[in-house]
């Protein structure tokens, strides 16, 4: 396939120019080693495919209800303390089947897909007992077989201790936590190990046991860390080597350093900002100050961060939290593909997996500044067209 007469955003540094994309099989080429079909793109906007590092897409139920309570002025540990939160959504995914989780996430999957995704990242962690987490892990794994997308797993158990080992973490985590990661990753359904570094969840150090068994098991880690105060959740995933940090509002300068240091990917989630009606803003001066990756997601979850769309997302990071278009644009390609430690995809290079996304619009600050418009006029995955 070669796509000509494109405007080209390759990956950061990069201004959109024009050029001629070269496609054999899965694969970006140089012009001379494709031949095929010639797609005319009318100076159309070419960007790698659009990557969602962090989402909690699998999951039964909603929470309205909640949403209603933090409108009249509850706060997201009040609501939480009171049985509602992550713990609300629990009960519905432990009482959906395999196939009502499978049907109830492939429509959010497909909007995800309209704004342009080649790749989506889908954490466990609304089961917190091992039948739910597996279940849920498992329909992660069949969203790929049903849709052309990229799916990466992240086992997140440690994400609540559930109300049966309510005042016991250690316990919930010796009894189900890690054994049930072995079990997942035994099965081949894990990519990643995630956990929530929070007052109202996981300590550093409980988090460091979680951290140690992915470790033995060879997987990589990540981290929701300082999103509600600062308990070194930062530090821990950069002491790790972890993919990345997600959230970050309470996050510092030294934090920035350390996940320089590390190589460890800030993601930014405006989402939750937002949903939450947050004040305080990650540093993003400090992460630029050090030299760290930023990613942009969507946090797409039923009660902090409803986002159905990476579009937004990237609006809303600029908006609220100062990224420019360009940084927004790599956070949702290059480094998001970072965060999920997959180097061959997120800029479009020969070499590189041909995910693709085609736009009408002429630049990356004009995709990105327009709220509520999808302006896809084409995917490309895996060198073909959907």
């Amino acid at each position: 396939m070669i796509l000509r007469n494109a405007r080209i955003w390759s990956g950061p540094g990069e201004e959109a120019r024009p050029g001629t994309i070269a496609i054999a099989g899965d694969r970006i080429v140089a012009a001379h080693e494709a031949a095929g079909e010639e797609i005319d793109l009318g100076g159309r906007l070419v960007t790698p495919a659009l990557i969602d590092c962090h989402t909690h897409l699998v999951h039964g139920g909603h929470r309205a209800g909640e949403w209603a309570l933090r409108m009249a002025g509850a706060g997201y540990e009040e609501i939480a303390r009171a049985g509602g939160g992550i713990i609300s959504t629990v009960a519905a995914t432990r009482a959906a089947t395999e196939d009502e989780l499978l049907a109830s996430a492939l429509p959010r999957l497909d909007r995800l897909l309209a704004d342009g995704l080649g790749t989506v990242e889908v954490k466990s962690g609304y089961g917190l007992e091992p039948g739910t987490e597996l279940r849920m892990l498992r329909v992660a794994r069949r969203l790929a077989d049903l849709r052309p997308v990229t799916v990466r797993t992240s086992y997140l158990a440690a994400h609540a201790v559930p109300p049966e080992y309510r005042g016991r973490p250690g316990d919930y985590l010796d009894a189900v936590v890690l054994p049930t990661l072995a079990r997942a990753h035994a099965e081949g359904l894990v990519d990643a190990v995630d956990g929530f570094c929070e007052g109202i969840a996981f300590s550093v150090n409980e988090m460091e046991r979680v951290f140690q068994a992915a470790h033995e098991l060879g997987l990589p880690v990540k981290l929701h860390a300082e999103q509600l105060s600062h308990l070194g959740g930062a530090q821990l995933a950069a002491r790790h080597g972890a993919l990345s940090a997600d959230h970050l509002e309470h996050a510092t300068a030294a934090d920035a350093g350390a996940m320089a240091a590390a190589g460890t990917v800030a993601v930014l989630l405006p989402g939750a900002f937002y949903a939450l009606r947050e004040t305080r803003v990650p540093p993003v001066a400090a992460f630029r100050e050090h030299g760290v990756r930023m990613a942009v997601a969507t946090d797409l979850n039923p009660g902090t961060s409803p986002l159905h769309s990476l579009l937004l997302a990237m609006n809303m990071a600029c908006t609220l939290f100062g990224l420019t278009a360009e940084e927004a644009m790599a956070g949702a390609t290059t480094h998001a593909a970072a965060a999920l430690g997959l180097p061959d995809r997120g800029r479009i290079a020969p070499g590189l997996r041909a995910d693709l996304a085609v736009w009408d619009a002429a630049d990356p600050a004009h995709l990105i500044y327009r709220i509520g418009l999808a302006p896809l006029h084409l995917r490309i995955i895996g060198g073909r067209t959907c």
